[in-house]
């Protein structure tokens, strides 16, 4: 909890105040960074936005160039999780474990609080999306969950048991 302040008024020539404070509630939210391959972070802020009909807040990408200095990124992320991070915890993810972008990732994380996932898909982030409200773990056991079950077979085939 924090103090806003409600209300304030300056009677004639500024002889009088009355200031009036409130105890409003401090919201905390997860805040989310795509590191990815170019060009692959913004297309899916682009695909969350279409879903949730607006740009989800507290959400950045960083697409990395093929011949971007891995420096740079580093600098660019430790930038980003600072921004994002509320005081919630920001989770990190990227496409694929082992390339650039999460290799450069590894300094970023502070378990429990800088948490770094892998394998991104749309089911994955709209997960972490619809439950950063939450603590960090819960959001990435979460994320960790849509990213597994969002990965089907679609056919119309029947399967029958073995028996």
């Amino acid at each position: 909890m924090h103090w806003k302040k409600q209300f304030e008024s300056t009677f004639s020539g500024g002889k009088c105040a009355l200031l009036a404070y409130a105890r409003v509630p401090t919201i905390l939210m997860i805040g989310i960074l795509l590191l990815t391959h170019a060009p692959l972070g913004q297309a899916f802020i682009d695909a969350a936005t279409h879903v949730f009909r607006a740009r989800p807040v507290a959400l950045e990408a960083i697409d990395v160039s093929a011949d971007q200095d891995t420096n740079d990124v580093k600098a660019l992320a430790q930038a980003a999780v600072k921004r994002l991070d509320d005081g919630a915890g920001v989770l990190v993810i990227t496409d694929v474990m082992g390339g650039t972008p999460c290799n450069c990732t590894l300094q970023l994380a502070q378990p429990g609080h800088v948490d770094v996932i892998a394998g991104i898909s749309l089911p994955m982030l709209l997960r972490a999306l619809t439950y950063r409200m939450d603590t960090l773990d819960v959001v990435v056991e979460m994320a960790l969950a849509g990213g597994q079950g969002g990965a089907l077979r679609v056919d119309n085939r029947v399967r029958l048991s073995p028996t």
